[in-house]
């Protein structure tokens, strides 16, 4: 799979991934900004501005009207916030691409952000904060990082806190776009049945207007802190939601995909070691999954699974027999290539998809500024050796880098410390 990529005058960069086997097309805006590039004040603002984006434009003022452009023509759309970028993105017939487009654009740029919308769109992120607050297999990640990394930006939640949603207005919402949302700072992406040429002249003429600004650079990552850690919430909930993991590796690291690899044989699939161990063997848990996380200055390998209360004393260790086995013994060739083809044909799914391929694509070069292809990135994958992983475990699996994130009822933090220590 092959991709195009223009930097226009403004800074702007430009991704066009053509796909002549599919009818559709995404356009995919991401923006180098999030949470990481927050203070203390201001935490929670680059997920509220994401909202008020939506909320009526210079063309189109009602909010209804807007969706309504998009509605008719039968195409997805959304955004997300995440610690170190953010996203809007547009799926539809491919026809329909300069409207796609041109959506984007004009929420981008012309975003009206009425003070009346405001104050109703707080509402509505404090209803999103309940939800999440209410559903432990997500939030117990949260709990997680802010074990892992304290009290600092990579730590705290991407929709920020009650106080800081209470004092969010007007100016605060301006100034934070003009400083971030800016041409140099942005990468647009297509993917799907179109040609370059027409992606380069159409994003060009669209976001002719967006100012050059400047890359914004996040605060740097204190150090995490040493382990072995535990952080319990206690729920009136009907099962607990455990989350243990290690310090792993940031996007550019050498060692970042082997963590991965390592993280699909202990937890990736249904015959992974831990879903076997924990699942099918005990009957401990319905849901138990590993994946390794990458920042692009840290990152972190976490296994979790949803288990009985009265388990949670012993599941921590049946994991923790995991990660000491691969570090003592390595793992099998067999498991090696399994996990190997496990994940290349998960990307394969996965880039059938024309949203997947603009993630994949736009992802890397927004992050890091680096694109690598599909195949690029698998004959790295493809390199790594039985070796490789074990070293890999006998660095990460330490009881100073073990971190515990617990949700449930009747925890007892002071044994589960003592379990994993």
């Amino acid at each position: 799979m092959e991709f195009q990529k223009k930097r226009l005058v403004n800074g702007l960069r430009v991704i066009a991934v053509p796909m002549k086997n599919t009818n559709t097309v995404t356009v995919l805006v991401l923006v180098g900004t999030g949470s990481r590039y927050e203070n203390r004040k201001n935490n929670g603002i680059s997920h509220f501005l994401e909202h008020m984006f939506f909320k009526g434009t210079k063309r189109y003022p009602d909010a209804g009207e807007l969706n309504k452009r998009l509605d008719a023509i039968g195409a997805s759309h959304n955004a997300f916030t995440s610690k170190e970028d953010t996203g809007y993105w547009v799926k539809a017939h491919a026809k329909h691409f300069r409207l796609a487009l041109g959506f984007v654009a004009d929420i981008l740029q012309r975003a009206l952000i009425k003070k009346s919308e405001i104050e109703r769109e707080r509402g509505v992120i404090f209803e999103e904060m309940k939800m999440y607050l209410d559903t432990p297999r997500i939030y117990v990640w949260s709990v997680f990082e802010r074990l892992l990394y304290g009290d600092q930006p990579a730590g705290w939640d991407t929709i920020g806190t009650a106080e800081t949603l209470k004092a969010f207005y007007r100016p605060d919402f301006i100034a934070y776009l003009k400083k971030h949302y800016v041409a140099r700072n942005a990468v647009v992406i297509v993917s799907g049945h179109i040609d370059g040429q027409t992606v380069f002249k159409n994003t060009e003429k669209e976001f002719r207007h967006l100012g050059r600004g400047r890359v914004i650079q996040k605060r740097k990552l204190r150090t995490p802190r040493k382990g072995p850690r535990v952080s319990v919430v206690t729920r009136s909930t009907d099962q607990t939601h455990l989350l243990l993991g290690v310090g792993g590796f940031s996007y550019n690291h050498k060692d970042r995909f082997v963590a991965e690899v390592l993280a699909t044989i202990l937890g990736g699939y249904m015959s992974s070691r831990l879903f076997m161990n924990i699942r099918e063997r005990r009957g401990l848990a319905y849901s138990v999954s590993a994946v390794h996380h990458s920042y692009t200055d840290a990152g972190y390998l976490a296994v979790y699974a949803g288990i009985p209360h009265e388990a949670h004393l012993k599941v921590p260790g049946y994991v923790i027999e995991e990660f000491q086995k691969v570090r003592k013994n390595g793992v099998s060739a067999e498991e090696l290539v399994r996990a190997k083809e496990h994940i290349r044909g998960r990307l394969a799914i996965a880039l059938e998809s024309t949203d997947e391929v603009a993630s994949f694509f736009g992802s890397q070069e927004v992050l890091v500024g680096k694109t690598f292809t599909p195949s690029q990135v698998l004959a790295k994958i493809d390199k790594i050796t039985r070796g490789d992983i074990q070293r890999v475990a006998k660095h990460i699996f330490t009881p100073s880098n073990y971190y515990l994130a617990c949700i449930g009822a009747q925890l007892n933090e002071q044994r589960l410390l003592s379990v994993i220590s």
